[in-house]
């Protein structure tokens, strides 16, 4: 599956697919800058779908969160399994992105 833009929710979301990883790079850079317009002042990213990342998913969400911070945009993580969480917290990404 690949990563999917969501305009039809109350918020903004980016729905990612089953991997989130170097692969992924070109297309989740499409898909926040594609959103560097939006009203809102939160983007949901959806990790419904993910099982896996790598290293690189860190520096993409990291990359997201620069570009959006000069808008005065809040990302949040939203949905993510047991493992993604852990990894997130021990790269003290908790810090800096709200997960739910």
């Amino acid at each position: 599956m690949s990563i999917v833009v969501k305009q039809d929710s109350e918020n903004p979301a980016i729905e990612l697919g089953e991997r989130f990883d170097f692969n992924s790079v070109e297309q989740f850079r499409a898909c926040y800058e594609s959103l560097a317009d939006i009203k809102k002042k939160t983007l949901e990213i959806d990790f419904r779908n993910t099982r896996y990342m790598d290293s690189s998913a860190l520096g993409m969400l990291i990359n997201a969160k620069s570009f959006f911070d000069t808008k005065n945009v809040k990302i949040i993580i939203n949905n993510a399994n047991d493992q993604i969480k852990k990894i997130l917290v021990i790269s003290r990404f908790d810090l800096r992105f709200e997960i739910r």
